[in-house]
């Protein structure tokens, strides 16, 4: 049987995401791929990550990129093959470095077999049950069963031939599945089984507040959904999706170790515990930070709140600066303050608002290197180690994020984060490929290119590098203690071992607390000051 630390080896790992089809790509196509993957172990491995978090692979259309899937236990013939995949894990494993993968339970994509089963067959039929059809309102049914809107903007029902709506909370090419139907459960066991199976460490769940559903008419109008109790809205966040995720537990738990999971949850963080608790997923994604300012006393509260709620789940919390759905935080925080609140984060439009870059990236390295400190574990979006900013000036007609295309153009989408990464200095695509890439890279992606980085002192990859090394030797047990400041810009706490984390968020210089620099966000001057927006990390064992 495995050992305690093998078994939660999740608790405090750096996590690595990768967005495939922008990773690297060794077919030479435009398209990432699980060849390119495996070719950059290496990279991997050097950077210090404990664990890959492969954002989905399976055969799709790409009207989501990617999590409209047609097969969830299979390959998309674009990245390879499942002998491809075998050989990436079995690379990864040979590095020490685990593998989470996206499972897409909430929807399947329209070219999914069921659908296109229930399509074909009539309404009221065991098909059709798999998903969530219902008849229109009005006399002849030609209007919606509700007046619910997408995520992705427009209608969430659409009308197929014989005259049924069927519910989509993201996109039409993304149906969304009745968790109320036992086909639904077993179909899911027997893939969370077969990827378990060839070896997979474990699962991060997307959209995991959303399964369980009620329809049951009326249905509430979409002004109210908001403000229903929590536990009582139809479409999120329901009590009993929590026993989908018991029956998932019951089968991770028969592996040794167990497979880990990771929910994807956007609830309010007291609703967050259920989903972190060890009957259920076991733990869930903190996106607190992702919506907070660069400031102290944001950082603070965040930091103090989702400890607690970990202690109070038993789990351990995560650190999440930047994904796949989110304007890169080297340019969120080079971006007015108002502009990363509320919901604009998402939105960040090329010149409007104007990004300060260089001081987004010397706050994303303060910030990184402070949430690398935190009890916990941290996930990482590829490309952020290179200090890449959003490439936000995307012409129109290269867009490919239904968000963009669904709102008609009102809100430019989350292309801008996924542009394939650059390895050389220059060449057709920058060493992501041989012939381009499936959304163009800017001409200064050259610069910040992992050649250009590569032994040079003080750029971002060396920072990465030095931190996770640090990190590596230093993590111990899962607290911190605060230690006071009589600067509010300054957050300053102490970990096991003898090491402590300072980041000075204000505008000027501070005194350095005493203490052999261990690493540091950015140059450090001989006058023993901390400039500002910079973390240190300080060895005081004397």
């Amino acid at each position: 049987m495995a050992d305690r630390n093998e078994r939660a080896w999740w608790r405090q790992a750096v996590v690595y995401q990768i967005y495939p089809r922008s990773f690297a790509d060794a077919s030479g196509d435009g398209v990432g791929d699980l060849a390119g993957i495996t070719s950059r172990v290496d990279y991997l491995a050097a950077l210090g990550v404990d664990a890959v978090w492969l954002s989905p692979f399976y055969p799709s259309a790409l009207a989501d990129g990617g999590y409209d899937v047609d097969d969830y236990r299979d390959v998309d013939p674009l990245l390879g093959t499942l002998a491809d995949f075998d050989a990436m894990l079995a690379a990864l494993h040979g590095a020490g470095i685990k593998l989470i993968v996206d499972i897409v339970p909430n929807h399947s994509s329209d070219r999914h077999r069921w659908f296109v089963e229930a399509l074909a067959s009539p309404p009221g039929s065991p098909a059709r049950d798999r998903y969530l059809f219902r008849d229109g309102r009005g006399p002849d049914g030609a209007e919606p069963p509700s007046d619910w809107q997408s995520q992705f903007g427009g209608p969430a029902w659409t009308r197929v031939p014989d005259g049924q709506w069927y519910l989509h909370l993201y996109a039409p090419e993304q149906p969304d599945l009745n968790w109320a139907n036992p086909e639904v459960h077993a179909d899911f066991l027997a893939t969370l089984k077969f990827w378990a199976d060839r070896g997979v460490d474990g699962f991060r769940i997307d959209v995991a507040h959303g399964l369980a559903k009620d329809l049951t008419e009326p249905l509430p109008p979409q002004a109210e959904l908001a403000s229903l109790p929590p536990g009582l809205n139809p479409l999120r966040d329901r009590d009993e999706v929590h026993q989908i995720y018991a029956e998932w537990r019951a089968l991770l738990d028969t592996y040794d170790p167990p497979r880990a999971t990771v929910a994807e949850a956007w609830v309010p963080p007291e609703r967050r515990v259920r989903y972190a608790s060890a009957s259920s997923l076991g733990q869930a994604f903190n996106f607190d930070l992702l919506k907070a300012p660069f400031r102290a006393t944001d950082f603070r509260t965040i930091v103090t709140d989702n400890l607690a709620l970990a202690a109070q789940a038993e789990s351990s919390s995560t650190w999440v600066l930047s994904n796949h759905d989110v304007v890169r935080h080297a340019s969120r925080y080079g971006l007015p303050e108002e502009f990363t609140e509320g919901t604009q984060w998402l939105l960040h439009n090329g010149s409007d608002p104007v990004c300060d870059r260089e001081l987004g990236l010397r706050r994303a390295l303060a910030a990184t290197m402070l949430i690398l400190a935190l009890p916990g574990s941290t996930y990482l979006y590829q490309g952020e180690e290179l200090g890449l900013q959003e490439v936000a000036d995307l012409a129109p007609e290269v867009l490919q994020d239904p968000v963009f295309l669904r709102s008609a153009g009102a809100r430019k989408g989350r292309d801008g984060c996924r542009v394939p990464l650059p390895w050389k200095r220059n060449g057709s695509s920058f060493g992501f490929g041989d012939d381009g890439s499936h959304l163009p890279q800017p001409d200064w992606f050259g610069d910040w290119s992992v050649a250009a980085e590569t032994g040079e002192p003080g750029s971002p990859l060396e920072r990465y590098r030095t931190a996770l090394a640090v990190r590596r030797k230093r993590q111990g047990a899962e607290e911190l203690v605060w230690i006071p400041s009589d600067d509010p810009q300054v957050l300053h706490f102490a970990r096991q071992g003898g090491w402590e984390s300072v980041t000075n968020f204000g505008d000027g210089p501070i005194a350095m607390p005493p203490g052999r620099v261990l690493a540091a966000s950015a140059d450090l001057p001989d006058d023993g000051s901390l400039p500002a927006a910079t973390t240190v990390w300080l060895d005081t064992s004397g």
